[in-house]
């Protein structure tokens, strides 16, 4: 009894270790982010260092949602998934309170805070995928082999889809779809049974985005922005004269002409036509290839944690990586012109209190699941390392009876039988 104590306690007192890779390309977009904020929003504002200020401080408090989320057990955030799912609802109707809720250009997507207005859409996506993580743990077998198993987080999608296109905010909205259509899909789902929702799903998408006569304007002046420059192919324009007057190598750190109140919201949603004015070519793969590295490993984490049957982890690693790599995906798209306009802003680089809030924990989330990857494989090694030792008394007679064994030689190690531990054990 007191060995199996000993044992537990010896189990219990091994630590992991954050993903060096994870943590490095995060940092590593923040202080892109810090510095290209300086350089966009410097003649914009009461101040030059307006927006780069508000910017620091916004990063400085989502380093300590960071710190905090990468040092929460992951099994207490399970515990709260329903509460967290109904959060949704509650956050994405607090817009619609009177004194509450802040109206921007028609859109009521923000509630003041005091300090600063808050977009709520941001705290929904991190709620939603540990909430989604969760169910596709606790129906695992039923998604892949029932319908209303495969529905009912559609359902739940759709009705916060619903709640956005109300304010309106239909970048958002698809964006909550495709990170919801992907889960499930590296969840486990009946893909056959997939193609009937996303059959329907996508025919109403379209006609919602031509419902606005807005929306269509930015669907049509993507394709040709240079036949309306100063209308509808504005921002598209200026953004791609940007890029194009960066060449190779850009030309230098603070000489973007583009930023100078030509090209519109530099330091949010067209901060990369900034960073390939400025950094050029190189500069734009290199933010290509930290979001590539940043969602490829969150990617591999995720897989590692389901083939060690951290069910959970994996999935809020699987829906973590979605976000940003689809987000990500479409900022970058946008500025290039392979997109229409939309107003999604470039994780953890542009500015934005809220989206640098929320990005910020969500990356600390993502580094704990990183962190309990790594204590589970060390478990389940020394767990294989103390049932061998075990098991040694037991072959001690019949070891007795054969020769003593030569003494070691120094520079090789002594070879044992290795026994392969079961996973079940530690789920």
């Amino acid at each position: 009894m007191n060995d199996s104590l000993r044992q537990a306690t010896r189990l219990e007192a091994i630590g992991g270790r954050y993903d060096p890779w994870l943590l490095g390309a995060a940092l590593a977009l923040a202080c892109l982010g810090v510095v290209m904020v300086a350089s966009s929003a410097i003649m914009m504002g009461s101040t030059p260092f307006h927006y780069l200020s508000r910017h620091v401080v916004f990063l400085t408090v989502g380093i300590g949602l960071a710190v905090w989320a990468m040092r929460t057990e992951l099994k207490l955030v399970e515990q709260y998934n329903r509460l967290l799912l109904l959060a949704c609802f509650i956050l994405l109707l607090m817009v619609f309170v009177p004194g509450l809720g802040v109206s921007v250009k028609g859109a009521h997507r923000w509630i003041n805070l005091g300090v600063s207005n808050f977009q709520v859409v941001e705290v929904v996506k991190v709620l939603f995928i540990v909430w989604l993580a969760s169910y596709l743990v606790r129906f695992r077998d039923e998604v892949n082999a029932t319908w209303p198993a495969m529905l009912k987080p559609l359902g739940v999608a759709a009705g916060l889809v619903v709640l956005l296109l109300l304010q309106p905010d239909f970048g958002s909205a698809s964006l909550l779809l495709a990170i919801t259509a992907g889960m499930l899909v590296l969840g486990g789902v009946n893909m056959p049974r997939m193609f009937g929702p996303v059959l329907v799903g996508l025919p109403l998408l379209a006609v919602v985005a031509i419902a606005e006569p807005y929306r269509v304007r930015r669907l049509t002046s993507f394709s040709d922005p240079w036949a309306d420059p100063f209308g509808s192919g504005y921002q598209l324009t200026n953004a791609l004269m940007a890029i194009g007057r960066g060449e190779w190598f850009g030309v230098g750190l603070g000489g973007s002409v583009q930023k100078l109140n030509y090209l519109p919201e530099a330091h949010t949603d067209f901060i990369l036509a900034v960073i390939g004015e400025e950094l050029g070519f190189a500069g734009i793969c290199l933010v290509i290839g930290l979001y590539a590295l940043l969602v490829g490993r969150a990617l591999w984490v995720g897989l590692r944690c389901v083939e060690m049957r951290r069910h959970f982890a994996g999935y809020c690693a699987f829906g973590i990586a979605l976000w940003i790599g689809l987000q990500s995906f479409v900022s970058i798209g946008v500025n290039l012109g392979l997109l229409p306009t939309k107003g999604l802003t470039l994780p953890l680089v542009s500015s934005g209190g809220s989206s640098v809030l929320m990005t910020c924990a969500a990356m600390g989330l993502l580094l704990r699941v990183s962190y309990e990857l790594e204590r589970t494989q060390r478990q389940v090694a020394l767990r294989g390392d103390l049932m061998q030792a075990a098991a040694a008394p037991e072959t001690a007679p019949a070891e007795a009876a054969a020769p003593a064994p030569a003494p070691a030689v120094r520079g090789t190690s002594r070879l044992r039988p290795r026994i392969e531990p079961t996973f079940e054990r530690i789920a």
